[in-house]
């Protein structure tokens, strides 16, 4: 995982992140999660969505494995914000909807079926699981940290194995300024019911 980098580089990651205008991507998502639903912000970064979910009246339970991030989130939200890793997280009960942006990529490919599987076991039957992925089909590991990217057939592969089915997907450039000529892959599914 790439805990290290961020627990180093927190501020600056802060600084990059708390402010992005993510509209457009709430847009998508938010139309699936009932009013006032219980939305975890999973490897909640900077604390940006989970802020901007609670102000729209949600209930939000917000982690991250950075202890500095987790600060800082909880400084930003003034929500309270968990510290674990994604296989640590428990919710109390069911919840409806699972926002994991730009954290998952973190996961060796190894593990992230396992792990997928474990954050979807929370969620309510036909609850809902946004994540997103840097656009593409290898491994990367840069500055300290480990990206797994996935296109449309590495997503569809990794969750046939998963109690979840595609809703929607799409292609999308990064929000930072500057950084718009990166691509990421956005795909909303949904926990399937027995």
């Amino acid at each position: 995982m790439s805990t290290d980098y961020y627990q180093q580089q927190a501020e600056s990651f802060y600084q990059s992140t708390a402010f992005v205008d993510m509209i457009p991507l709430y847009q998508r998502f938010l139309p699936y999660v009932p009013a006032g639903g219980h939305i975890v912000d999973a490897g909640c970064g900077s604390g940006r969505d989970s802020l901007n979910f609670a102000n729209l009246g949600f209930k939000i339970s917000a982690f991250d494995a950075s202890p500095a991030l987790v600060e800082l989130a909880q400084q930003h939200t003034g929500l309270p914000v968990n510290l674990c890793s994604f296989e640590q997280f428990t919710a109390p009960e069911p919840i409806d909807a699972i926002w994991a942006c730009a954290s998952l990529l973190h996961v060796p490919r190894a593990e992230l079926s396992k792990v997928m599987a474990h954050l979807a076991a929370q969620l309510k039957p036909n609850g809902v699981f946004y994540c997103s992925f840097k656009y593409g089909h290898d491994d990367v590991s840069r500055d300290g940290r480990h990206f797994t990217n996935l296109d449309e057939t590495g997503l569809s592969e990794l969750i046939s194995q998963l109690p979840l089915t595609v809703i929607e997907h799409w292609q999308t450039g990064d929000l930072r300024p500057g950084r718009e000529h990166e691509r990421w892959l956005n795909a909303i599914l949904r926990k399937e019911t027995k």
